[in-house]
């Protein structure tokens, strides 16, 4: 499995839909998941893209890892008051979401996705 690419509507559909819920966080998935807003053009993005796509083959049918374009997904981005970039919003099923900011190594997503969205 590979990271998928959400547009906005996507969003919508499988993760929250804020616009019909803005303030209520009511997530939609199935599995805990891991947001990477990124741009194309954005160096530690370019560091995160590859660590992402290794852990979702790794977490396959435990784990979805979305990726979105803030520069296609303007809305969505600001929705979500991104301001820097990669950013990472980590889903887990029961609980609210929380975010990070920067590249982070491979060693700190494998304690967050263990600790914090309770996959093993």
């Amino acid at each position: 499995m590979k990271a998928i690419q959400l547009t906005k509507a996507d969003f919508l559909k499988r993760v929250v839909d804020y616009e019909n819920s803005p303030s209520e966080w009511n997530y939609l998935g199935d599995k805990p998941a891991i947001i990477d807003f990124y741009a194309d053009w954005c160096g530690p993005c370019k560091q995160v893209g590859p660590i992402l796509e290794e852990l979702a083959e790794e977490y396959e049918g435990k784990l979805y890892i979305y990726k979105i374009n803030t520069d296609v997904e303007q809305e969505l981005a600001g929705a979500f008051g991104i301001q820097s970039i990669p950013t990472l919003l980590f889903v887990p099923l029961n609980e609210q979401p929380q975010m990070a900011m920067g590249a982070l190594p491979k060693s700190t997503l494998k304690d967050v996705i263990t600790n914090v969205l309770s996959v093993k």
